[in-house]
């Protein structure tokens, strides 16, 4: 079997194509899930503790020259080749993830739910009929009987 036809029979499997459309969804889902900290939840926190945002949460490894006159930020810091340590991005990524796990536990859970649910409603499956062989021996066995 060829290079080209194997591959061509592994892109075609489903499980191939259901992980593409994963991954997909996934990109998708986890910019929802960026808004969602950044515009819905870091307001609500920082209206409890403050003016918070950790994205300007930073320690710059070294000296910052006396030349420079750029803007105290993480990136235009790291623009200037100056390492900088950004804790805070850490934070908001790990927030993210957080909450992108909590929900995606909430929608498994649900899902298990609802499969559990229509298997319980759904009637046991008939028993699958003999093979002839068994009917037919069977059927002899009825008539020595006889």
């Amino acid at each position: 079997m060829s290079v080209v036809s194997e591959f061509r029979e592994f892109a075609i499997k489903g499980n191939v194509i259901d992980l593409a459309v994963g991954v997909i969804i996934g990109g998708a889902f986890g910019k929802i899930v960026d808004s969602l900290v950044k515009d819905i939840i870091m307001p609500v926190v920082s209206l409890f503790f403050g003016k918070i945002d950790f994205s300007n949460y930073f320690i710059v490894l070294g000296t910052i020259p006396s030349d420079y006159h750029g803007a105290q930020t993480p990136a235009d810091l790291a623009k200037a080749g100056l390492p900088v340590f950004a804790y805070g991005n850490f934070i908001t990524v790990a927030v993210n993830f957080l909450i992108l796990a909590f929900i995606i536990f909430l929608m498994v859970r649900y899902i298990n739910t609802l499969k559990r649910r229509v298997l319980a409603e759904q009637p046991p499956p008939a028993p699958a009929a003999p093979p002839e062989d068994v009917v037919l021996l069977r059927e002899i066995r009825d008539a020595l009987r006889k």
